[in-house]
C-alpha cells in the first residue's frame, strides 16, 4: 500500500507541475527537434526530480506529524533523492549546452584526452563521482565495491540516456527495469523510496508519448540512477555483479550499434515501442 500510495503520490505532484512549468519550458533556449523535426522542449525530465523532490518534503512533514507509518527519510531515500536530483541537474547542463557535435563517451573522453570538458564530459565526470560517493553512502565497504557499486549507477544513468531516441521509450524500458526490482524490494525501504521517481516518470508518460515534450538527459539520466541505487540497495553481491556485467555489455552495445535499428527489427519490441505514440 505505501509503494501505491508513493506511486501515486510521484504521478499527481508531476501533473501538477507540468502545466505550471510549461511558460518556463517554452524558453527559446530549450527548444530541440524531435526525430521527426519538430521543435520540443528538452530536459523536461528535471520535473521527475522536483517532483520527488516534493513528495519527500512532504513526506517528511507528514512523518514528523505522527501521520502514517512512513518515517521521516532515513538513508535509503536519501541516497535516492540525492541521486535523482544530482543527475537531473548534470543531464540538464547537457541538454542546454551540449550539442550534436560530440555524441557518445567515446568522444566526451577524446575531448578529456585532449584536455578539453564537453558538456557530455562534465556529466560524465560529475556522474562517476557522483555515483562513487552513492555506492560509499550506501556502506558497500571496501574499494573495489564501492568503484563496482559506483560503475553500476554511473551505468544504468547513461543507459536510460542511450534508450532515450523516441518518444516515451526511456520511461517505458525504466518501466520494465523497475518491475523485478519492486518485487524483490516489495513495501521494504527500497520500494517506498523507488516509487515516487517511477510515479512522477508515469505522469510524463502522456507528454512524452504526445510529443510535446523530451525528458532529455535530465530526466532518462535520473531515471537510469534511480534504478542503479535500487539496485545497489535491493541486490546481494553476486546479482549486483551480474547487473553490472550486464550493464557494461549493454552500453558498449549502444556505443557500437542503434538501439531503435535492433528494436525495429523486433515486431514485438517494434509494437511495444510504438504503444501509444503517435502513427
Amino acid at each position: 500500500m505505501t509503494v501505491l500510495l508513493g506511486l501515486a503520490t510521484g504521478f499527481l505532484a508531476v501533473r501538477l507541475l507540468w502545466p505550471a512549468t510549461a511558460g518556463l519550458f517554452g524558453s527559446v533556449v530549450l527548444q530541440r527537434p524531435n526525430f521527426r523535426g519538430r521543435y520540443l522542449p528538452t530536459g523536461a525530465g528535471v520535473l521527475i526530480a522536483l517532483a520527488v523532490v516534493v513528495v519527500e518534503g512532504g513526506r517528511s512533514l507528514v512523518a514528523a506529524a505522527g501521520v502514517g507509518t512512513v518515517t521521516g527519510p532515513g538513508l535509503v531515500r536519501v541516497l535516492v533523492l540525492v541521486a535523482v536530483a544530482g543527475f537531473a541537474a548534470l543531464g540538464f547542463v547537457d541538454d542546454v549546452l551540449g550539442g550534436d557535435a560530440e555524441r557518445g563517451w567515446r568522444a566526451h573522453l577524446r575531448a578529456l584526452a585532449a584536455g578539453r570538458l564537453s558538456a557530455g564530459g562534465f556529466k560524465l565526470v560529475g556522474g562517476g563521482a557522483l555515483g562513487l560517493i552513492l555506492a560509499s553512502a550506501a556502506g558497500v565497504g571496501t574499494v573495489g565495491w564501492v568503484a563496482a557499486d559506483g560503475a553500476l549507477v554511473a551505468l544504468a544513468a547513461n543507459l536510460a540516456n542511450a534508450f532515450d531516441r523516441a518518444p516515451g521509450r526511456a520511461i517505458k524500458v525504466a518501466l520494465a527495469a523497475w518491475v523485478p526490482l519492486a518485487l524483490v524490494a516489495g513495501n521494504g525501504p527500497v520500494g517506498v523510496a523507488l516509487a515516487p521517481p517511477v510515479g512522477a516518470a508515469l505522469g510524463l508518460l502522456p507528454e512524452d508519448l504526445g510529443e510535446r515534450l523530451m525528458l532529455g538527459d535530465a530526466g532518462a539520466n535520473a531515471l537510469g540512477a534511480v534504478l542503479g541505487v535500487g539496485a545497489l540497495l535491493a541486490l546481494g553481491p553476486g546479482a549486483r555483479l551480474v547487473v553490472t556485467a550486464l550493464l557494461v555489455v549493454l552500453n558498449l552495445a549502444a556505443e557500437l550499434t542503434s538501439f531503435s535499428r535492433l528494436i525495429n527489427a523486433s515486431p514485438p519490441l517494434r509494437r511495444l515501442d510504438q504503444l501509444g505514440r503517435a502513427p
